[in-house]
């Protein structure tokens, strides 16, 4: 029973994403997030390609007690999209339950993706489409939309507080730069709170 216990607070997260997205980074970020407050976390990149471009992996378990896996997660609770060319290339939903997150980086609905019938089981608030790329342009002024995701995972998920996200992404980048992603960070989150305030993003693809 302990065990059982254990694993129904482990969650687990899957980072898609291209060399040159920070999706290696993303998952740091999100293990100090949710260290941050008090949780175990681990994070940890699947080894292989990382020249810019190519296919990158990187994995994020969380939960409230000690992590002792340490294998690719192979069953994710959610997965993050960096770059929705991944759907048509990699297997992104490999294990996926239904009912799990599905964060993408992307502007278009997931029917627009043809993904229409692969979700139509999923609870409607656990697909997120958002801008990441157009919003980290915006306030980066680089297409870099790892830590613009992880506001739409704390939105969407409740497992992080966007205030954890930001105090992990000046952990990781310089103040100016910090600054930046996190504006951009709050605004993927409000983007996902408040879908209808999303509509400029959408109006401007």
């Amino acid at each position: 029973m302990a065990v059982l216990e254990e694993e129904a607070r482990l969650f687990q997260i899957r980072i898609h994403g291209r060399g040159g997205q920070g999706v290696v980074t993303a998952a740091e970020m999100l293990s100090v997030a949710a260290f941050l407050e008090g949780r175990h976390a681990q994070a940890f990149p699947s080894f292989g390609s990382e020249r810019t471009g190519a296919p990158v992996v990187a994995y994020c378990r969380l939960d409230d007690r000690e992590i002792r896996l340490r294998e690719p997660i192979l069953e994710p609770d959610a997965v993050i999209i960096q770059d929705p060319t991944l759907l048509h290339q990699v297997d992104v939903f490999g294990g996926l339950a239904k009912g799990a997150y599905i964060i993408i980086n992307t502007s278009r609905s997931f029917a627009d993706l043809g993904l229409a019938d692969f979700i139509r089981d999923f609870p409607a608030d656990r697909l997120v489409a958002v801008p990441a790329t157009e919003i980290a342009m915006k306030h980066v002024g680089r297409p870099l939309p790892n830590a613009v995701l992880l506001g739409a995972f704390a939105a969407a998920t409740g497992l992080i507080s966007l205030e954890s996200v930001g105090k992990a992404i000046r952990e990781k980048f310089p103040a100016k730069v910090a600054e930046a992603n996190i504006r951009a960070a709050a605004d993927a989150f409000e983007n996902v709170r408040h879908p209808a305030g999303a509509t400029e993003h959408a109006q401007a693809d």
